[in-house]
């Protein structure tokens, strides 16, 4: 079983935010955050879309998202 829980786009983008992500840029729906000492991220969900244990876990490898910051 995975660490990770299913939760909506929304929720996320806004975990992202709290750990210290900035937006940086918006084209759409992709927005563009940045946080100093990592690689841009490009979050390309619509707020409303699931996000499973999977895509999670990959962002987590991008953006330092831990599982207890959902």
């Amino acid at each position: 079983m995975s660490r990770w829980p299913s939760c909506k786009a929304r929720r996320v983008f806004a975990a992202l935010i709290r750990i210290g992500r900035t937006l940086k840029r918006l084209s759409g729906s992709h927005r563009t955050l940045a946080r100093a000492d990592w690689a841009d991220y490009v979050f390309a969900y619509h707020d409303g879309e699931e996000l499973g244990p999977a895509a999670l876990s990959r962002m987590a490898k991008h953006t330092g998202l831990r599982p207890e910051d959902i």
